[in-house]
């Protein structure tokens, strides 16, 4: 595999943190640490179009395609759902006063990982809250849905990923994952297996047809795994990393296929915080600490 850096995105003042799909293969949204967030044309790197200006961090986004609303988790005061093409909040919540690390979207469901260990499940029409489950004294960091065997998994800072039922809530399993906190939770495009990282810097593969067996335990990268996403065709998933690299591996063996990095690709030069595989599943991009989104090309 040939990895070729073909744009760059530069804007933001602070750490990019959050990438999420636009209403078109060819948009995406950005967020971090400067409370921008940002719609971008991967045609048009020159032109990034400023959708809403937060006054905090943000961690977490969700666009609603059906509505065309984008989602905004904003640290410690709650979530403003924004309509991106008029630029204007359609409405807020006045969620927590904890940080919001993450949101997942899912027919009338809205779940939110929170910094006090709370999971919020709103009504997204209605914008009321569903459940709070408070199923750890630390962070809710990161979320996953399996539609097949109707379940969500959430990764915690206690090192735990929970799996709870998605249409009572109730908690069905605990996996005992990692020996730190997990960052970054992602099941298969099939739903056969569930991927978790964190900061222990190990991938884990977790059989979700077999009980949630461990399958593959894999030392991933030198330092935490902030992210991992699969490839919209499935083929590949990319792992993003506080040291500064993004791996391709193959998604049916966990081979490592490509290490992206400063030294060899004109990489990010920090932590590389996020991913997003766009539309062209030959198309990854990376958000950082640099401030910065790469778009890279991956030519078999």
């Amino acid at each position: 595999m040939i990895v070729e850096k073909i744009d760059t995105f530069g804007g933001h003042r602070d750490c990019v943190y959050s990438l999420e799909r636009g209403p078109s293969p060819d948009q995406f949204f950005s967020a971090g640490g400067d409370g921008q967030v940002v719609r971008w044309n991967l045609n048009r790197p020159d032109l990034g179009d400023l959708v809403a200006s937060i006054p905090a961090s943000v961690y977490a986004l969700a666009f609603q395609p059906d509505a065309g609303l984008l989602w905004i988790g904003q640290n410690y005061e709650g979530l403003h759902i924004v309509d991106p093409i008029q630029k204007r909040e359609i409405n807020s919540v006045k969620l927590t006063t904890a940080a919001i690390f993450d949101i997942k979207l899912y027919k009338d469901d809205a779940f939110v990982a929170l910094a006090d260990g709370v999971l919020a499940i709103l009504d997204v029409n209605q914008l009321v809250v569903r459940k709070h489950i408070k199923a750890s004294s630390q962070s809710a960091r990161c979320i996953t849905i399996n539609p097949v065997e109707r379940e969500f998994a959430v990764g915690y800072s206690d090192n735990m990923v929970r799996i709870f039922d998605l249409e009572t809530y109730t908690l069905k399993r605990t996996l005992t994952a990692h020996t730190n906190s997990v960052f970054t939770v992602s099941y298969s495009p099939d739903f056969r297996y569930l991927l978790t990282a964190g900061r222990d810097a190990h991938m884990k593969v977790w059989d979700v047809e077999n009980n949630y067996v461990l399958q593959q335990d894999v030392v991933a990268h030198m330092f935490a795994i902030n992210h991992l996403a699969f490839s919209s065709d499935g083929r590949l998933f990319a792992t993003a990393s506080m040291d500064k690299s993004v791996k391709i591996w193959d998604a049916e063996t966990y081979r490592l296929v490509k290490v992206v990095d400063k030294a060899r690709h004109a990489g990010h030069g920090t932590s590389v915080n996020k991913i997003l595989w766009t539309g062209q599943p030959e198309l990854l991009l990376s958000a950082s600490d640099d401030r910065t989104i790469s778009v890279w090309k991956l030519i078999n």
